[in-house]
């Protein structure tokens, strides 16, 4: 019985487990993941897709019905604390989500939970309950249209000037605290104020409708308000105030069209009221640039006013450079041919047109500048007249090369080769050691300067392999070096071409063992240059410092700025090389004016080119607002430079007359011309003497140091006769002094800028010399100076020499003897020869047929008291002076030989005719002195006075 016992209990647990497992088999099933929005005013959550959970076990009771849900947190911690699911039908397992309180969408706009589901299990007690899987829920919180726009600020003011319409005169702006797009953002603005000549867009910008004017209605106030996408309207309007400013145009302020500049006033400001009116624009960056245009003055600006050659020597330039394309002259005949052009600064211009135009030097002054150091400087300036390309040259050809110079010269047993050219915008130098080697070496620069039409000076030192390029005296490193061994040798032939290059026909069959075979030397010029040049020089040797080549270019005038300590932050100053460009940049309005005020025109020249430099101010404006910025039209002036005081050059310290024995003049050294010539250069300035107490002005004149560049010693009348005379000068102190000389019988001309105690000294030195037996009575000089090449000249200084000759050396003595009688007599002896050096004559005795003579002119007397009433105090003045000197010559004549100084002095016409206007019996064209002793007219010496010549040539 107890065995059976255990065995139905056994059987009964087996039995009620098998039951109980077969009643709860399945776990309920949901979605994974819901969507669900909630709105702000509401706590159900609308999902999607409806929470069910379904159960397999049902229909069974409990196993299959679902009790209920268990929210989880999510990954952004919400879930639990403000959400809850509960069970609406526990047999199709269909629940709801809801918030356990408010949602605020502004707080957050998004949910993300987590939520189970879970069946009843066995029974009431839930015993063996199973669970879902976990599914996501996505919560949006809808907005509520729960705000109103605000405006950001409750008044906006804003001044414009009178007269213009803005696109945008302010804006307003209003927020609305709304979490969606639909009711945060502002659908439009609205001027509620009627009547206003103000409009609104959406944006909040507000712009007048008509120009406004600031006589009739000075402010104007007006309300706006918002209205959000949900139509609500702002909770408060905003108030808008505009003023109405009088009419300001922007620009500069004191703008002087024309400025003056009186030479030798250094730097003066060129505006000095200047200051920009921005009408309360506000700028962040202004840029000014100021150009002054003096390319028509000389070569590109104002410069010394004297030859290449002699600035070269006020630079200081070492001596021994070489023009290759000097003024045509016999001596340098290859410039002849090549046309020439006016230039300002008196330098010659040549022109070349790239086929004709070409100058050959010749070999004596191309061996001259042999060697691999030497320097080369020239003026140049690409088109320009007669630079035309050729007619038959097709329209889209590619340009060639066009050549300076091209130069092979023999340096001992090899050649060497270069040449400059210019190809576009690119100046390159093709330099060959040796002709007969195969690698030459090209330097290349690419620059605006050689195709920019304008003058530009170059200097080229080389100093192979070493070349160094200074335009407009800054330095400019070759651009590109390479290795050219594929071209041609040059022929081994000495030439030096300008303005293009030879090129021998099949050079290359021809030239055989390095040289020409005889011949063969024909060719043609290749790569001719189309512009003009000036001023070519090559200096061999050793190059030119760098200091040097400053000075050639220097410009002496240009722009600068006042004082660059006083620039204020900010500001930037830039000035081009020429000193033709000055710009100014700066970002503040004040110190920007302050800056413009301080720029200068500075001309360091005592005697600088005048007239007229046009002068242009372009102005570059950067706003916040680019819109509206400002833009400010160029201004055009112009700078006129007056004319200067003219210096005064003035010679002096020798006579009208210089009188010397014959011999004197024959003799091997000859008789120096202006022994004690003095020159003076003075300037005559205007003096105020308003405020020393005197009424009118006043002229001072002040002795300056100065610079000559050129006298002339010219004889009046016929020219020299290089065999009977000559004028010597000492050619070894003006090589020492650097001066040039051109001595040819019509004039001797010394050039050449030096001080005027060097030209003393020169002048001085001129010396005239006759030949044995060729001396004549008279010869007049004229003398005269200049600077800057003619332009001040001084007065002409002319000197008559007088040959003092013996009564033996003359062909007829009788002839003039009774004119001469006069200059012998005691009372006339002194003053009329005051100008005049003279031996002194010997009067020991007189011979017989002086006396013979005396007595003919006192019997010529008597006859003309006898004569007439009307002359007799006349005839007896002069009786009673020729019996007085009768007397005097009787006593001097005693035991003595007579000897005649025959001298037609120029001082003795001058004190007759004054003596004759005097006693108003002078002639003002003709002077007849009648001696008392003449015996008829024929005895009479008539003395007329000669016109100037012809004005001198100037240098």
């Amino acid at each position: 019985m107890a065995r059976m016992s255990l065995l139905s209990f056994l059987l009964f647990c087996l039995t009620s487990v098998a039951h109980g497992n077969k009643a709860n088999k399945h776990k309920p099933w949901i979605e994974t993941e819901y969507q669900g929005i909630v709105m702000e005013n509401d706590n159900t959550v609308l999902l999607n897709p409806p929470l069910f959970a379904l159960d397999k076990d049902a229909p069974l009771h409990y196993a299959g019905e679902i009790c209920g849900f268990r929210v989880h947190n999510g990954p952004g911690g919400s879930g639990a604390a403000q959400f809850e699911a509960v069970v609406l039908d526990r047999s199709t397992g269909e629940g709801l989500v809801r918030s356990k309180e408010p949602l605020d969408c502004e707080s957050q706009r998004e949910h993300s939970f987590t939520i189970q589901a879970y069946d009843c299990g066995e029974g009431p007690d839930g015993t063996n309950s199973k669970k879902s899987h976990k599914a996501t829920v996505h919560v949006r919180v809808n907005d509520v249209n729960e705000f109103s726009p605000v405006f950001v600020e409750r008044r906006y003011e804003a001044s414009i000037p009178e007269g213009r319409l803005f696109d945008r005169i302010v804006r307003v702006e209003a927020l609305d605290a709304d979490c969606s797009p639909q009711y945060s953002q502002i659908c439009f603005y609205d001027i509620i104020t009627p009547n206003v000549p103000f409009a609104i867009d959406n944006d909040g910008n507000i712009k007048n409708t008509e120009p406004l004017d600031s006589k009739k209605q000075r402010v104007h106030s007006f309300w706006v308000t918002a209205f959000d996408c949900g139509k609500n309207r702002a909770q408060a309007d905003a108030q808008v105030v505009v003023t109405v400013k009088p009419s300001c145009k922007p620009g500069w302020i004191g703008w002087s069209k024309r400025v003056e500049y009186t030479p030798g006033s250094g730097s003066i400001p060129l505006f000095p009221s200047l200051h920009l009116e921005t009408c309360e624009e506000t700028v962040w960056n202004i840029q000014a640039t100021v150009e002054l245009q003096t390319g028509h003055i000389g070569k590109g600006c104002d410069r010394d006013s004297y030859s290449d050659r002699s600035v070269r020597r006020l630079c200081g330039a070492v001596r021994g450079e070489v023009d290759l394309l000097p003024p045509p002259s016999p001596a340098a005949n290859w410039t002849a041919a090549l046309p020439t052009l006016p230039s300002s600064d008196s330098s010659l211009v040549f022109s070349f047109n790239g086929s004709a135009h070409v100058a050959v030097v010749p070999d004596s002054v191309a061996s001259m500048v042999s060697g691999d150091h030497f320097t080369l400087q020239l003026w140049m300036r690409r088109g320009g007249a007669s630079t035309q390309p050729p007619a038959n040259q097709a329209r889209g050809t590619r340009k060639e090369e066009e050549t300076i110079i091209c130069s092979t010269v023999k340096n001992d047993d090899s050649y060497s080769h270069y040449s400059l050219s210019v190809h576009g915008c690119r100046l390159s130098l093709f330099y060959w050691p040796d002709v007969s080697a195969a690698r030459p070496v090209k330097f290349l620069w690419k620059l605006e300067q050689v195709c920019d039409s304008e003058w530009h000076h170059l200097s080229l030192s080389v100093q192979f392999p070493s070349v160094t390029l200074y335009v407009d005296g800054v330095t400019f490193d070759p651009a590109l070096i390479h290795d050219n061994g594929a071209i041609p040798n040059p022929a081994p032939r000495q030439r030096l071409v300008i303005g293009a290059c030879w090129e021998p026909e099949e050079k290359q069959k021809d030239i055989l063992n390095n040289s020409i075979p005889e011949g063969k030397d024909t060719g043609k010029f290749v790569g001719g240059y189309r512009g003009l040049l000036s001023g070519v020089t090559v200096r061999p040797g050793s190059v030119e410092p760098h200091s040097v080549v400053e000075c050639l270019y220097a410009c002496r005038e240009g722009l600068d700025f006042g004082d660059l300590e006083t620039l204020g932050s900010g500001m930037k100053v830039h000035v081009n090389p020429s000193q033709s460009v000055l710009v100014l940049e700066g970002d503040d309005i004040e110190s920007f004016n302050r800056a413009v005020q301080q720029v200068t025109y500075r001309n360091s020249l005592r005697f600088a080119t005048p007239g007229v430099r046009p002068l242009k101010l372009t102005t570059s404006l950067r706003c916040f607002s680019e819109e509206s910025c400002l833009s400010l039209r160029q201004l055009e002036g112009y700078l006129v430079v007056l004319q200067p005081d003219a210096p005064q050059i003035s010679l002096s310290g020798v006579g009208p007359h210089l009188a010397r024995p014959a011999p004197e003049f024959e003799s091997p050294r000859g008789v120096p011309l202006f022994p004690e010539l003095r020159i003076v250069c003075s300037l005559s300035h205007a003096v105020n003497t308003a405020a020393q107490g005197m009424e009118g002005g006043a002229l001072m004149s002040d002795a300056v140091a100065h610079t000559l560049d050129g006298c002339e010693v010219q004889p009046l009348g016929e020219e020299l006769n290089p065999e009977k005379e000559e004028l010597l000068v000492d050619m070894e102190s003006l090589k020492e002094q650097g001066l040039d000389i051109i001595n040819t019988t019509a004039y001797i001309a010394v050039t050449g800028a030096e001080s005027i105690s060097v030209y003393e000294d020169v002048l001085r030195s001129i010396r005239y010399r006759l030949a044995k037996g060729s001396a004549r009575f008279e010869r007049r000089f004229r003398l005269s100076c200049s600077e800057m090449n003619g332009r001040y000249t001084s007065n002409e200084l002319t000197l008559e020499v007088n040959f003092l000759h013996s009564l033996d050396s003359l062909y007829h003595p009788s002839h003039l003897l009774a004119s001469q009688q006069q200059f012998l007599h005691p009372s006339h002896h002194t003053g009329e020869l005051s100008g005049h050096t003279l031996p002194n004559p010997h009067r020991n005795s007189v011979p017989g047929a002086a006396t013979v003579i005396i007595m003919v002119c006192v019997g010529f007397l008597v006859v003309m008291v006898i004569l007439g009433v009307f002359r007799i105090r006349s005839i007896h003045r002069r009786g009673d002076g020729a019996r007085g000197g009768g007397k005097e010559g009787g006593n001097q004549w005693d035991d003595s030989a007579l000897t005649i100084i025959v001298n037609p002095m120029e001082s003795y016409e001058n004190r007759m005719g004054m003596a004759a206007d005097t006693e108003g019996e002078g002639d003002d064209e003709e002077e007849v002195v009648e001696s008392p002793d003449d015996t008829g007219d024929d005895q009479r010496v008539i003395i007329k006075k000669e016109g100037r010549d012809s004005a001198p040539r100037r240098y």
